[in-house]
């Protein structure tokens, strides 16, 4: 029997992935649960598993934009496993040669050396296959290479190279809707920053025991998050968005964490933020982060959120200016912790500094309420014991 594997709607008006990269070759033994590809959506990247153990092949190729649905390899569950295989790692040696001996096709033969398209077309040029850095498999030399490899201009020291990958789904998507957002809102930024003395007093004291109770660390981010719910009830055109002519000002606030994944940039969503504790806050980070990082997580894990927060300063950022996450109309971003001297009581002291950035779209928020969503934000953080925990302490953090 010849199983045919179809692509799977990833999520809600997704109608197209793309192959990222295939895990198999055409004619192995794959077994059933095996992932056999990596596909892109324009939201997430995703894992495509064999629907059942058998001999596969492939009908579609790396970067082909396939629709959902589509079939994209058979598996042969009749065929009789390769002796020896309990993986993917038998293929037809016949086949490969077949494949090779297409031109037009970017397979190759050993690691570092090219197919004999691609050979042909580096000995016309006179470059040495030994100087290119393939982008095939195992970093094989493929035609594609060979057309796109350039002469060394002169005599230099070492080997000189460029290679050509093409963006991925996720990466082409995001690139394009940046651009969007810098052409099609007012986006503006404004700073502030933040004495993160009483944050670090509380963490020092109650850290060891809050991850005793709770099982989780006692972050920053329970800290930013309830400071930037805090805010939004203040400011709530902050927490609103453009559609055409219309404002839409939304009731619940599900904060959307921009984290750095194994295919790039993601943004998990923590839904109704303002209803979540310190604990429930730093539990919920953590699970999507280790989602995201495992490369599980979901398009409706990172879907709806209605404010954004973004922690450049776990890579050393001193400030910058975030880009909105469409259709969201303001995103605040954290920078690194720096001890500075600062003025208190008239007296230089030294303290630990974070500088703070507001981007919004002015279109639909006024300089009164982003100075004063910042404003608001800087007082919760600077005096959380009154801000957001009520006076009580080991109250808000469930010891």
């Amino acid at each position: 029997m010849v199983l045919e594997m179809k692509v799977p709607s990833p999520g809600e008006s997704i109608t197209e992935v793309e192959i990222a990269e295939w895990l198999v070759a055409d004619g192995d033994w794959v077994e059933k649960d095996q992932t056999v590809a990596e596909v892109d959506s324009d939201k997430a990247t995703l894992e495509l598993p064999a629907e059942a153990s058998g001999l596969i092949t492939l009908k579609a190729e790396e970067g082909d934009a396939v629709a959902v649905g589509a079939v994209v390899c058979l598996i042969d569950t009749a065929a009789e496993r390769p002796a020896g295989s309990t993986q993917s790692t038998v293929a037809s040696t016949q086949s490969t040669e077949a494949k090779l001996s297409t031109e037009d096709k970017e397979e190759t033969y050993a690691t570092g050396t090219p197919s004999p398209a691609a050979r042909k077309i580096l000995e016309e040029k006179g470059i040495k296959a030994s100087t290119i850095i393939g982008t095939g498999k195992d970093g094989r030399v493929t035609k594609d290479d060979a057309i796109k490899a350039v002469p060394s201009m002169g005599t230099t020291e070492g080997k000189r190279s460029t290679s050509r990958k093409k963006l991925s789904l996720l990466r082409r998507k995001v690139a394009e809707r940046l651009v969007a957002v810098k052409n099609e809102t007012a986006m503006l930024t404004t700073f502030n920053e933040v004495d993160m003395s009483p944050i670090f007093e509380i963490r020092k004291e109650y850290k060891e025991s809050f991850k005793e109770k709770h099982d989780v660390g006692l972050g920053f981010m329970s800290f930013f998050t309830l400071a930037v719910v805090r805010a939004l009830d203040l400011y709530p055109d902050v927490n609103s968005m453009i559609d055409g002519d219309y404002q839409i000002k939304n009731n619940f606030m599900d904060i959307s964490i921009a984290v750095s994944g194994p295919k790039g940039l993601m943004v998990p969503v923590i839904r109704n933020a303002e209803s979540l504790s310190f604990r429930a806050v730093e539990a919920e980070v953590k699970r999507l982060a280790i989602r995201a990082r495992d490369g599980q997580i979901t398009v409706d894990e990172m879907t709806g959120g209605t404010f954004t927060i973004s922690n450049g300063g776990v890579f050393g950022s001193m400030l910058s200016t975030p880009i909105i996450n469409p259709p969201q109309s303001g995103i605040l971003g954290m920078h690194n912790i720096v001890e500075r001297p600062v003025a208190v009581n008239g007296k230089v002291e030294i303290r630990p500094i974070m500088y703070l950035a507001l981007s919004y779209d002015h279109r639909i928020i006024d300089g009164r309420e982003s100075v004063g969503f910042l404003v608001a934000v800087k007082e919760a953080l600077e005096n959380p014991m009154e801000h957001l925990m009520d006076n009580n302490l080991k109250k808000a953090l469930e010891l």
